[in-house]
Formats: structure tokens, C-alpha cells, sequence
């Protein structure tokens, strides 16, 4: 949202979901909330959906060969620390159902990563592709994430 055009009058609306300040005065602190809208945008808007497909390429594309591998990849990136030890079978079983799900409806995962205007990598198989994005989108999704300071 840096590159939002603002109008006073009507602000962005992902940005009054997310407690953006009306910016008719300054704001020291801003309130943080967490509320079902929030999540409902975090995992249907366009730019969010756009943002976990090429966060699964950078990791399906980067040197590691195992899933835990680019498990600990994708925590690092995003939460600056490894998956703890009962996260792990967790998040490989969202996977595997990931896989098995788009592995058995290709046409799904074609229309999952079709959303947003970058261009995809075509040499990732689409159902790998669109299982790690719903993984990634999971990850990008975990309250530590939305809130941590």
C-alpha cells in the first residue's frame, strides 16, 4: 500500500479495515484490531493472494530440495525465526493436502494462480505452485505475522 492513491474523502478501503489513521491529525500509536474482515481480505484481496503466489515461487525456486527445508525458508522470511517443533508436522500436513487437492484439480489451481497482475514462472508444476501458495498465504495469514511489532 505504498503506492495507494488517497483521497480524504474516501480513503482505501483495505486501508480502514486494516485501522489506518483518517490522517486529518497526527498518530503517534496506531490501535491495533483483529477482526474477521481483516482476515476475510488477508486471504481473498488480489494483492494478498498475488503476494503468497510469488512468495511459493521464491521458495519452489530457491536451491533447497526438501519441504521441511523450504518450510524453515518460508519462516525465516517471514517470521524471522524456524518453525517450532509442533508447527512442523502441522504445516507439512496443510501441504499434503494442498498437494493432493490440486494434484487431483489442476483447473483449480490454474484459476488460484491466475490472480494478480505479475506473471507467473511457468516451469513450476501448477499444482505444487498452488498448494505452496495457500501455504505461504497460511503463514502470511498467522496473527504473529498480521500484529508483531
Amino acid at each position: 500500500s505504498l503506492y495507494t492513491y488517497w483521497k480524504r474523502s474516501s480513503p482505501p478501503p483495505n486501508m480502514q479495515i486494516f485501522d489506518a489513521p483518517t490522517r486529518e491529525k497526527c498518530i503517534i500509536n496506531r490501535s491495533r484490531t483483529n477482526t474477521p474482515l481483516q482476515a476475510l481480505v488477508l486471504l481473498n484481496d488480489v494483492q494478498f493472494v498475488e503476494a503468497a503466489r510469488n512468495l511459493a515461487e521464491r521458495i519452489l525456486t530457491a536451491a533447497h530440495k526438501t519441504d521441511e527445508q523450504r518450510i524453515a525458508d518460508l519462516y525465516e522470511i517471514v517470521l524471522s525465526r524456524p518453525p517450532y517443533p509442533a508447527e512442523l508436522p502441522v504445516v507439512l500436513e496443510v501441504l499434503r493436502d494442498a498437494q493432493q487437492r490440486y494434484g487431483t484439480d489442476r483447473e483449480s489451481a490454474k484459476k488460484l494462480l491466475g490472480f494478480g497482475e505479475s506473471k507467473r514462472n511457468e516451469s513450476v508444476d501448477v499444482a505444487t505452485h498452488a498448494a505452496w501458495t495457500m501455504l505461504c498465504s497460511m503463514v502470511l495469514n498467522l496473527d504473529e505475522t498480521v500484529t508483531r511489532n
